[in-house]
């Protein structure tokens, strides 16, 4: 006789990313937006899961960096975000972005970059309002073809 299977266990879990630092313990002057140099992080997801755009948004001056990635790979995105940063590590005091998996090498990016790395609470997407709200501005001049 077959044993029964619980429902859940095919639905395992990915795991944490490793050594994630709360947006709780992010200094309180990022909420204030009163300094230039506090990033928010996020990708935006192709048609059928092909390529993506990592954009970046300052909270303070609202400029955003953007740049389109043949896949959503943690690496690919990581190499991105300090490419993008890297002319501009002096400004970058914080980065904060959502719990996806392309964010695993965050370690590599601050330590690139020399700035600290923040995760926000999972299901929480308006800790990082601007960034979600920018994408949605980008996703009207760069549809999903």
């Amino acid at each position: 006789m077959k044993k029964y299977q619980k429902r859940d266990a095919q639905y395992k879990s990915r795991g944490l990313i490793a050594n994630r630092i709360s947006i709780s313990k992010r200094p309180k002057v990022v909420d204030k937006k009163t300094r230039i140099g506090d990033w928010e992080v996020d990708t935006i997801i192709g048609k059928y899961h092909q390529g993506a755009i990592v954009t970046i948004v300052d909270r303070k001056s609202k400029f955003t960096l953007m740049r389109i990635l043949p896949t959503k790979g943690a690496i690919g995105v990581s190499n991105a975000i300090i490419e993008l940063l890297y002319p501009i590590k002096q400004l970058t005091h914080t980065i904060t972005s959502d719990n996806g998996k392309e964010f695993t090498f965050h370690e590599n990016i601050s330590k690139s970059l020399n700035t600290d790395f923040y995760f926000c609470d999972p299901y929480s997407s308006w800790q990082r309002g601007l960034n979600e709200n920018t994408n949605g501005l980008i996703r009207r001049y760069i549809p999903k073809i």
